[in-house]
């Protein structure tokens, strides 16, 4: 399988028919799904038959620990429907165990590096629940800056969503400037 990042402990690449049972268990923890659908189990058909071969197709990228071969969560950096190329979209999803290890930020950096140094990005943006701290926590130490706070109408109201989600941002010119 071809790696599309490498990190000091992360091994970033494309996911693969063989994803489905890793990709089953991360999107049925409850806590990793609280803040996007409220915590509610999904279908194995649905990833099966919906996820993955969403996720093979586009900028979805598996995370594999180094160290142990693991898989432990994605990432994904790629334009929202209908945005700009030069604009992606940041995202994660990490396994539970994986929190509060610092792989999110990790991660993230080498795709906001990538993004900027190699795929002509002008911005690179990131959206989540505005009660979503840990997310807005690797946002903020990415250098992402906070932009607003912004109100969608959801079929299901879960915990948290009268509070709105939130968008951050770095812009290319900041990316450069040195710190």
């Amino acid at each position: 399988m071809e790696t599309f990042l490498e990190t000091d402990r992360l091994i970033l690449r494309r996911f693969a028919d063989s994803d489905a049972d890793n990709l089953f268990v991360l999107h049925n923890d409850p806590d990793v799904m609280r803040f996007l659908n409220g915590g509610k189990p999904t279908p194995r058909e649905v990833v099966e038959n919906e996820t993955l071969p969403a996720f093979i197709s586009s900028g979805f990228f598996a995370a594999i620990e180094k160290g142990t071969g693991e898989f432990i969560g994605w990432f994904h950096l790629r334009p929202p429907r209908g945005g700009a190329d030069d604009e992606p979209e940041l995202g994660y999803r990490l396994r539970k165990e994986s929190w509060g290890r610092g792989y999110g930020t990790e991660g993230s950096l080498a795709l906001i590096d990538k993004a900027f140094a190699e795929l002509g990005a002008t911005r690179v943006f990131a959206q989540t629940m505005a009660v979503n701290r840990g997310s807005r926590r690797v946002m903020e130490k990415c250098g992402l800056r906070y932009v607003r706070t912004f109100f969608e109408d959801w079929p299901d109201v879960i915990d948290g969503s009268d509070q709105g989600e939130v968008e951050y941002e770095l812009r290319e010119a900041d990316w450069r400037k040195p710190s």
